[in-house]
């Protein structure tokens, strides 16, 4: 079965579980995390790896710790961050996650 977090060739598009990712992705994942660690003794904390790019946080239950977490790393790498709310979500109405992100996706969030 295709995992829908990988394109054609294999390669991570869309990080939303590890459930199914093949061991060597997770590694990869790692090991590109490893080197962040020392940012978090600086005193400036801020990388622009994700400048122009967009962050969405989507939970379905209520973590305050977890979203913020989430929103502060991704700020940390200078993402723009939106963070949807389930209960106000198409997610409400029955809509499928991956309609979710098909429809951000399509424009072009």
């Amino acid at each position: 079965m295709l995992n829908p977090q990988l394109n054609k060739n294999g390669e991570l598009q869309h990080l939303l579980t590890l459930d199914g990712l093949p061991r060597d992705i997770i590694n990869a994942i790692l090991d590109t995390a490893a080197p962040f660690t020392e940012v978090a003794e600086r005193e400036v904390k801020k990388l622009p790896l994700l400048r122009g790019k967009s962050i969405f946080n989507l939970f379905f239950e209520n973590s305050t710790r977890t979203r913020t977490t989430f929103e502060i790393a991704a700020k940390r790498l200078s993402a723009d961050v939106v963070n949807l709310n389930v209960s106000t979500s198409s997610t409400a109405k029955g809509e499928s996650l991956l309609d979710t992100v098909d429809n951000l996706c399509a424009m072009q969030a």
